[in-house]
């Protein structure tokens, strides 16, 4: 295979068709079919299925697609860096679930760097979306939690996107809420306690219950409410006295210092759970310099809490 072919093919994924491939190459057609049809008897596979809506990806298709597109990201990082006056602007991402400490150990680490030669992105987002950010390289780092209740659908999602998780810390439910909310001087808070208040949550595609981002998010709530960025739900801590429940891994630093987080207390119907946040990588994939600094300022200010939230 060589790397004129590897473009080529990832050419046509992005186009959806041969004829406007090969327009966006500047080749003929013929000399693109012909060079697919070399790629796919080297690699004895078939890479796309061609219809007459034009051409899509075979599943075996995908997983080879997925797998040149890094190649052909670090060749092209290498040129761009090398070649002429080696202008190229390096890039590291981040896509996580929403958690303050992934973002405060991004501060830390791009704070490192010349903000001028880099571009940098933090996506905190819906947790599929970490799985497929990560899984398309469009992320190197994904951050996000497995619990007993997720763990097999989670691992059947990183499986297909040929990501690997890494634990980070084992936490166990926590109450989050203002500082002003009437039970939060409570010394622990119990799923009766919190009956009269709305339980918010991130919403997640499909509202499937396996990809909360909250744990014991099988519980049926007699009030919730749905929300898509962190500052939302914090200003519905304090405008409904809402709550969501979490890890108890909080960044005063980004949130504010006006809400807090108290113990859940168990019983027999509403038993605690353990969740097991860590972050995923590409499998087979090298981190960066950036990524691996990023990994260090996560483990660093977790170990911190490590006491608190165990």
């Amino acid at each position: 295979m060589t790397l004129q072919q590897a473009l080529y093919a990832l050419t046509i994924e992005e186009c959806g068709s041969m004829s406007k491939a090969s327009e966006k190459l500047y080749i003929v057609q013929p000399t693109l079919t012909s060079a697919i049809q070399e790629l796919e008897n080297e690699m004895g596979i078939t890479i796309f299925l061609r219809t007459h809506k034009g051409v899509i990806p075979t599943p075996e298709g995908t997983e080879f697609l997925n797998d040149i597109r890094n190649l052909y990201r670090h060749y092209t990082m290498l040129v761009q860096k090398y070649e002429g006056e080696g202008n190229y602007r390096r890039k590291f991402g981040v896509s996580t679930q929403h958690y303050s400490f992934a973002v405060k150990a991004f501060v830390e680490m791009a704070k490192r760097y010349d903000m001028k030669q880099f571009d940098f992105a933090i996506r905190e987002t819906q947790t599929k979306t970490v799985l497929t950010d990560v899984g398309s390289l469009k992320s190197e780092i994904g951050v996000l939690y497995v619990s007993a209740r997720n763990e097999k659908m989670l691992r059947k999602l990183m499986t297909e996107q040929g990501v690997i998780f890494h634990p980070l810390i084992k936490c166990r439910a926590y109450v989050y809420l203002w500082d002003q909310h009437p039970l939060a001087k409570e010394k622990s808070i119990s799923m009766e306690q919190l009956e009269p208040y709305p339980c918010l949550s991130f919403e997640q595609e499909g509202d499937e219950v396996y990809l909360a981002e909250e744990i014991l998010s099988e519980k049926v709530y007699s009030q919730t409410v749905q929300v898509n960025d962190r500052s939302t739900m914090l200003n519905l801590m304090v405008g409904l006295h809402g709550y969501t429940l979490c890890s108890g891994i909080i960044s005063g630093d980004l949130n504010g210092d006006g809400y807090v987080v108290v113990p859940f207390h168990e019983d027999e119907e509403n038993p605690n759970s353990i969740m097991e946040i860590g972050y995923i990588t590409k499998k087979n994939s090298i981190l960066s310099k950036m990524g691996e600094e990023y990994i260090e300022e996560l483990k660093y200010y977790l170990k911190g809490v490590q006491g608190e939230a165990g």
